[in-house]
């Protein structure tokens, strides 16, 4: 697999986390796309992390799923284990696991000699004026579901309608109402919102 884009949306300076300095996406053979990765400022330089999910467990009272450095279940109340996660090897307490990741060394410097490079050249087009980010552009020519054998996209099934929000599709029968304007959404709320506030 050869890797054909690297997109990058570098974070604000005003940014709470200051060793986050970019989200990532990296596409494989023009065909599959991976997003969420995140380049991190690390004690000998920047790193490329994978796109990852917080793991949790369920309370033994009622079964209601928390992340592991929940003290209290979210649902009862109940008090929980601080010491239930699992740890590694080398003792480290395993928060989160990668939704994707490189099986070998040599494919994670692959993907992340690509990414650092990417990084460096969308810092210096930041300085440029007129600079625009196109990290969130992977929707914007996209009209329905591909077809299985080519790859091409086909007009949506009835009922299926494609909407773009926020830089990426909402698909499906719900569409509709995310394409509806905000002004009509409120109008059929009636005058009367709000009125009970004294």
């Amino acid at each position: 697999m050869v890797i054909t884009e690297v997109r990058i949306k570098l974070m604000d300076d005003g940014n709470e986390n200051e060793r986050l300095q970019a989200f990532c996406s990296v596409t494989f053979d023009d065909a599959f796309v991976i997003r969420d990765l995140k380049i991190i400022e690390g004690t000998k330089g920047s790193f490329v992390a994978m796109p990852s999910r917080k793991l949790t467990d369920r309370c033994p009272g009622c079964g209601c799923k928390n992340h592991l450095r929940a003290r209290f279940c979210n649902s009862c109340g109940c008090k929980l284990d601080e010491d239930r996660a699992t740890r590694d090897a080398d003792g480290r307490v395993k928060l989160h696991a990668d939704i994707a990741h490189p099986i070998n060394s040599a494919c994670r410097e692959v993907i992340q000699g690509a990414v650092l490079k990417a990084f460096a050249a969308e810092k210096e087009k930041a300085k440029l004026p007129g600079y625009v980010c196109t990290y969130d552009d992977f929707d914007s020519d996209y009209d329905g579901p591909l077809t299985p054998v080519t790859g091409e996209a086909r007009p949506a099934p009835r009922g299926y309608r494609t909407h773009v929000s926020h830089g990426r599709a909402v698909h499906g029968p719900h569409a509709q109402h995310a394409a509806a304007p905000v002004a009509a959404r409120e109008e059929k709320r009636g005058d009367d919102f709000g009125s009970g506030i004294v």
